[in-house]
């Protein structure tokens, strides 16, 4: 399966804005840097902004938390219903045509919850309410996208991959 970038936007969008939650670090600068990263158009955010985006990053968590593709669809349709607005085809700044899930005019938050639940469900259709997931190491909560070629992705990194290995080879060496 190959995802085009056009297409992962939200998605990825959507994976940062989750993780920088867990993660502790989330300030108005951190999530304007973050947005910014994300091709995202004036990102300017002030405190009330930062804290309703920040809630909204809660409310995409189940998204990756999910344990089953209805679950999946199920969450990412409750984020459609309360960030999407009217779908349309646009082609600006020179762009092949792509998909808008809220007007260019609409504030910052709603621009963010419209691109972040549409290209959740873009990724979902196209992977099949598969390839999200959260890291599979128990002291990791880092969630993830799975772009790989077979799609069987259970960790967030490399690292705790082998981390988890390590720990699972001296456990039967015990």
């Amino acid at each position: 399966m190959q995802f085009e970038h056009d297409n992962m936007v939200g998605v990825h969008l959507a994976l940062a804005l989750v993780n920088l939650d867990s993660s502790g670090s989330w300030l108005p600068e951190t999530l304007e840097q973050t947005l910014r990263a994300h091709q995202i158009r004036r990102p300017h955010v002030t405190g009330s902004t930062s804290e309703r985006i920040r809630a909204w990053s809660r409310l995409m968590r189940p998204v990756f938390d999910a344990s089953s593709q209805a679950e999946r669809c199920e969450n990412i349709n409750a984020l459609l219903a309360d960030g999407a607005g009217s779908v349309y085809l646009t082609t600006h700044d020179n762009l092949r045509p792509h998909l808008h899930f809220a007007p260019d005019t609409k504030d910052l938050q709603g621009r963010v919850k419209a691109v972040t639940a549409g290209g959740l469900a873009i990724f979902a259709l196209e992977a099949e309410g598969e390839r999200l997931g959260v890291c599979a190491l128990g002291s990791c909560r880092t969630a993830f996208v799975d772009t790989s070629r077979n799609g069987r992705r259970a960790y967030c990194s490399s690292r705790c991959a082998n981390t988890d290995a390590v720990r699972r080879h001296r456990s039967k060496q015990r």
